[in-house]
């Protein structure tokens, strides 16, 4: 079975995603939106990719929904040094070792640490 994935998203050291004022003509990106929910949006993922992973895309909000529904099987983090003070947090009310999740490596670079997280298998 393919795995939803999360990779290579940026946060700054207290944990945000993008700036203030996020909205969808703000987006920080193109990618297609799925108005029926998660689930109905991860289906169609899996249809799609059959026995590939999937990569998740949509910014913190869309990836604090699928890590609070238990779908991400892994995210790769990179962290800045960086403080923005303000924006879209990732962490903020999100207990991942409840959810089951586990940093299994990390690797110091010039510019960002990388951190990548997998949900225990259950």
């Amino acid at each position: 079975m393919s795995r939803l994935r999360v990779s290579s998203v940026a946060v700054s050291l207290d944990g945000f995603g993008a700036g203030p004022d996020q909205d969808l003509q703000n987006p920080l990106g193109v990618f297609r939106f799925v108005t029926d929910g998660i689930h109905a949006a991860l289906q169609q993922a899996r249809d799609a990719a059959g026995d590939r992973d999937i990569r998740l895309g949509g910014g913190v909000s869309t990836i604090r929904q699928y890590l609070r529904a238990g779908l991400i099987d892994e995210l790769h983090l990179a962290i800045g040094p960086v403080l923005m003070g303000a924006g879209a947090a990732l962490y903020t009310g999100i207990d991942l070792p409840a959810l089951g999740y586990e940093a299994v490596k990390h690797v110091a670079g010039e510019r960002a640490t990388h951190v990548y997280l997998r949900r225990r298998a259950t």
